[in-house]
């Protein structure tokens, strides 16, 4: 049996309905994170879905309590062949945000997989459970064509990552030993193109912040003390305003990274990012000025306005308000320090007259940036095994623009890390109506069977 047999079978599953099968059980199971009544639901995902599927694929299961109280439990499953051989470590999330399930268009319910011409609706088909199911039909696909993998291989199912994976650091840093691996190779996020297989080797990192001016108590008529009273809505807009120019270059010296690494430049330059149908249109002179649209995105921070509120928007009365206050982020690539970007703006308020304008953290902290460098040998060898399966060069982002927990995988487990998607930017993530495409699905499916073919014949340089 060879690798044109896997792939060959591996489209047969997709073809006959396999996939859809698997998915549709997995998106019936309403594992929302954010609701604290499912708790019995993730973990029954874990021991009554991802368990058995994984004990079936010989793999030995260990379910993982939370180090933190109160959030959804981890299932590790490993298969180990050889201690000679690498060690591959795959990771997935089986929680999904909220459904908001009388929000999706008429025909479609978020706990039910429905299929539109190229588009399958359902909670968790992009974001994550049709991507981990893409990964574990590859490795089983591989393990019944060839009888064995040929390498090591370890299976991190996650329960919280909508509530920002509470745990999941801690949970790696007590158990180091227990998730050893030489690469770690999973599926999230957006491709760069729906058309395009895409790698992404890190994320950017995402602090939010709230900011605040809090002048007085209750509100004033603006007929009688309009002029006199300082407006907070008014000193706060100004000084959101000087963070960065009008059309969004960062002004804070501490928030910008202090450049872009060739390595990184040449895989990113001329990438056109297409979001598909449904997709905003970009607008060209946002941003760094000099970057191309992937340079902002991928290898340069944003800072952007959340949330902006004073007064009562929903009621406005004539009267000057008391306070406002605003929710802001900062979106971040490696070579900043993020616990300075309070301390910086606090400075360069204070330089420009805003020193009443308060800035704290949010209370839920943050995720660190990650980036593995384009030129490393993982990097390469699996940009040489996605173009052998699809014919097709794929677009190589040294960071994901959205954030990911990475850190605990590139950082405190100190792995290469290879991301591929399987989903694409209009995908409706975390919305109404979410889907994945199926030609997309279809194409993951060939090429994450074929990267983990060519892992148990031909992997890299790979003792760490």
């Amino acid at each position: 049996m060879s690798r044109s047999d896997a792939i060959a079978k591996i489209e047969s599953y997709f073809d006959e309905g396999g996939f859809i099968e698997d998915l549709t059980r997995r998106v019936a199971i309403p594992t929302e994170s954010q609701n604290p009544d499912r708790m019995d639901v993730l973990h029954g995902y874990l021991t009554d879905e991802m368990q058995p599927t994984f004990e079936r694929m010989g793999y030995r299961c260990q379910l993982l309590d939370n180090p933190r109280e109160g959030y959804g439990p981890f299932l590790l499953a490993e298969r180990h062949e050889g201690d000679d051989l690498p060690t591959v470590l795959t990771y997935g999330h089986g929680d999904v945000v909220l459904g908001y399930d009388e929000q999706w268009r008429e025909g479609l319910s978020p706990w039910t997989v429905t299929q539109e011409g190229d588009r399958l609706y359902g909670r968790g088909t992009a974001d994550n459970k049709g991507q981990h199911t893409i990964n574990i039909a590859a490795l089983e696909t591989v393990l019944q064509t060839r009888g064995s993998l040929g390498f090591n291989s370890k299976l991190l199912i996650e329960t919280g990552e909508e509530t920002s994976s509470p745990g999941l650091k801690q949970l790696c840093e007590e158990n180091k030993a227990l998730f050893e691996a030489d690469v770690l190779i999973c599926s999230d996020g957006p491709r760069l193109s729906p058309q395009r297989p895409t790698i992404f080797l890190g994320a950017r990192g995402a602090y939010n912040f709230d900011l605040t001016v809090d002048l007085r108590e209750g509100g004033h008529h603006s007929g009688n003390w309009g002029g006199l009273l300082a407006n907070p809505g008014v000193i706060l807009a100004h000084a959101i305003a000087s963070i960065t120019s009008a059309t969004g270059e960062i002004y804070v010296p501490e928030w910008r990274p202090p450049g872009i690494p060739d390595s990184v430049r040449n895989v990113v330059h001329n990438l056109v990012i297409d979001g598909g149908e449904g997709a905003p249109e970009i607008d060209p002179d946002w941003g760094e000025p000099g970057l191309t649209g992937a340079e902002k995105v991928f290898a340069w921070n944003s800072f952007e306005v959340l949330a902006f509120k004073t007064g009562n928007p929903e009621n406005p009365v004539n009267a000057i308000p008391p306070k406002a206050t605003a929710t802001c982020q900062v979106r971040f690539t490696v070579g900043v320090d993020p616990e300075e970007f309070i301390p910086a703006l606090r400075r360069h308020f204070e330089a420009r007259g805003f020193g009443m304008v308060e800035a704290e953290p949010a209370k839920k902290g943050y995720m660190m940036a990650t980036r593995l460098d384009p030129d490393n040998a993982w990097v390469q060898w699996a940009i040489s095994s996605i173009q052998n399966t699809t014919g097709k060069e794929p677009a190589v982002l040294p960071s994901l623009g959205g954030s990911l927990p990475n850190d605990v995988f590139a950082d405190v487990l100190g792995l290469p890390t290879v991301w591929v998607p399987h989903s694409y930017a209009s995908c409706s993530q975390h919305a109404p109506n979410e889907h994945m495409l199926t030609t997309v699905a279809r194409e993951g499916l060939q090429l994450m069977t074929g990267l983990f073919w060519d892992l148990g014949e031909t992997p890299p340089v790979w003792r760490h």
